[in-house]
């Protein structure tokens, strides 16, 4: 049942209208009555037949101001390498011995993982662990390369992955509701320009439906993406 907190924050929103970016990020946060920091996400609808893998949606982007949330990061790297991923900030570092401790234990203490190519045949043996949970290193989330100082800083700073849903739908945090209004309207804006330019080309039709954005328990605000 939903609480009194929330039907008063619907109350805010008219479910017919669509919102300009800067008059719905002002609501989203004026709705968020949360007393935590409650996080300001977007969910896009997508003309996609996400049954097709010619048309699935899937990136990255660096927000340009993070997304508020820090990431433990796992950095798979040889020996030589252990150095740079440490001086990048990653916390959990190692090779080998450290993939058999975690098929072990099967406990993931990280919220995002790196590796380098060499490494990525022997994290086969982790794949059932991590891949249901979207943690498996991908060349396309960029998280795969000899560069383990670019990958570990940019995960560091904020940057993220995203695919669609087996409805054809994208949902993604893009601040908190501590932002300031332009710095949610700017992550907002280069998450919606990223989305647009990862258009499968066999997708036909309407390719954004509709979008909406929310707090994590408030309403949602439909937006008006093309203002």
């Amino acid at each position: 049942m939903p609480s009194k907190r929330f039907e008063e924050a619907k109350k805010l929103v008219d479910k017919k209208k669509l919102y300009t970016i800067p008059e719905a990020i002002a609501l989203c946060k004026k709705a968020a009555t949360a007393k935590y920091n409650e996080s300001i996400e977007l969910h896009v609808r997508l003309g996609i037949d996400a049954t097709k893998s010619d048309q699935q949606v899937r990136g990255t982007i660096a927000f340009p101001h993070g997304t508020g949330k820090t990431k433990r990061v796992a950095a798979f790297v040889e020996g030589d390498k252990e150095a740079e991923a440490k001086a990048a900030g990653a916390d959990l570092i190692g090779g080998e011995e450290l993939i058999a401790l975690i098929a072990q234990k099967g406990e993931i203490d990280f919220d995002v993982a790196v590796a380098t190519p060499v490494m990525m045949p022997k994290l086969a043996k982790l794949a059932r662990l991590l891949g249901p949970r979207g943690l498996m290193p991908n060349p396309k989330t960029d998280t795969v390369s000899p560069n383990v100082k670019k990958m570990v800083e940019e995960q560091k700073a904020g940057k993220e992955s995203f695919k669609n849903d087996t409805t054809g739908n994208v949902h993604q945090i893009f601040g908190r509701k501590s932002f300031d209004d332009v710095q949610l309207e700017e992550n907002l804006r280069a998450l919606l320009e990223q989305i647009r330019r990862l258009k499968p080309q066999s997708s036909k039709g309407i390719y954004i439906r509709n979008a909406t954005i929310t707090s994590t328990i408030g309403p949602g605000i439909k937006i008006d993406i093309n203002i």
